[in-house]
């Protein structure tokens, strides 16, 4: 695990990567207090970073940040699937890959943290690791859509590919599932969940912008 922070108790990492399959005690409630610790740090570094924004482009810009894929990217830089302690079932349907287990055992190990040395460590914690995502963000309050599309004409490479893969519940209600797809400069999909198909298409983009920034630092 390369989470840069040493613990005084390693039973609190332990208790954070311990999935709910396992039974009792697991993650939950670490990740409860994490995903409020992870949300307030995040909101103060935007808060000072952009400083002329409202409070919706603010709110915008955390989204971007703190949803489950683009933690679960995180989570994998960490190499947190590594570690994880999943029950039988979850070993065997790779549970270490999932997005919504890798991101919740994040969170929680940002709570862990702070339990084991107090707030200052979790927010520096928390800052050397969105320190560059957000100095992307920083450079560019545009949509995730429009920054792909910038990144990638940039490099001559062919433009993503939105399909929609499903939809759910009523016609008030409704939620779509969309993927995102591109063939250059390296394969990269991703799906996301949204109220609307334009919500969905934003987030799997995200995703895919994510990812393609990590595989250029590590170039």
């Amino acid at each position: 695990m390369k989470l840069p922070h040493r613990f005084r108790d390693p039973q609190l990492a332990q208790l954070a990567l311990t999935h709910r399959s396992i039974g009792k005690p697991n993650n939950e409630r670490l990740e409860f207090l994490g995903d409020a610790l992870l949300g307030a740090v995040i909101a103060e570094m935007l808060y000072e970073m952009h400083p002329k924004a409202s409070e919706g482009e603010l709110s915008r810009l955390r989204a971007q940040l703190v949803n489950g894929q683009a933690l679960a990217v995180l989570a994998r830089e960490l190499e947190l699937g590594d570690e994880l302690k999943l029950g039988p079932g979850e070993l065997k349907s790779g549970g270490f890959r999932r997005d919504s287990i890798l991101a919740d055992a994040f969170e929680a190990l940002v709570a862990a943290v702070y339990l084991d040395a107090g707030f200052d460590a979790c927010r520096h914690v928390v800052r050397e690791l969105f320190g560059e995502r957000i100095a992307v963000l920083r450079r560019s309050s545009k949509d995730a859509k429009t920054r792909l599309q910038e990144w990638l004409q940039a490099g001559s490479w062919p433009l993503p590919r939105y399909e929609l893969v499903a939809s759910h519940g009523e016609d008030h209600a409704k939620t779509f599932d969309v993927s995102c797809t591109i063939s250059e400069p390296l394969p990269v999909h991703a799906e996301a969940r949204g109220g609307s198909r334009r919500a969905a298409e934003q987030d799997a983009a995200e995703t895919v912008l994510n990812q393609l920034l990590e595989q250029h630092r590590k170039a």
